[in-house]
């Protein structure tokens, strides 16, 4: 029998990212709970201790700035959810986004000429 494959193994630095800011965005609105703290905060050690020491290796100055953010975004959620309160976002290329503005669907309208004018309905 050959053992199961039960665990990812990303090969570089930018995968291991989205797959924890998948699994971040998964479980971010989840009751709180010791079990999932507990995981939180490994997926966050991994990212400054693992994950850093990649990026490192592989020089690249926007992975670590993407890095850096993804990290305090996670400890940010820490903080708003140990305070009971409840976590608005969702991250998003590594950066928290806050998503609660109106959404609105815009038309293009063409009139006679080269100009595409944008209608925005309220």
């Amino acid at each position: 029998m050959q053992p199961k494959k039960r665990y990812v193994e990303p090969q570089t630095v930018r995968e291991a990212m989205e797959t924890i800011q998948k699994l971040f965005n998964s479980y971010r609105h989840a009751p709180l709970t010791q079990d999932l703290l507990n995981y939180h905060i490994n997926l966050t050690n991994r990212l400054q201790t693992d994950i850093y020491v990649a990026a490192l290796r592989e020089k690249n100055d926007k992975q670590l700035e993407d890095l850096k953010a993804m990290t305090e975004a996670m400890q940010t959620w820490t903080k708003i959810r140990s305070e009971n309160k409840p976590f608005i976002g969702k991250m998003k290329n590594f950066r928290l986004t806050n998503n609660n503005g109106p959404k609105f669907k815009q038309h293009v309208h063409k009139i006679k000429g080269n100009h595409s004018y944008r209608g925005v309905k309220h």
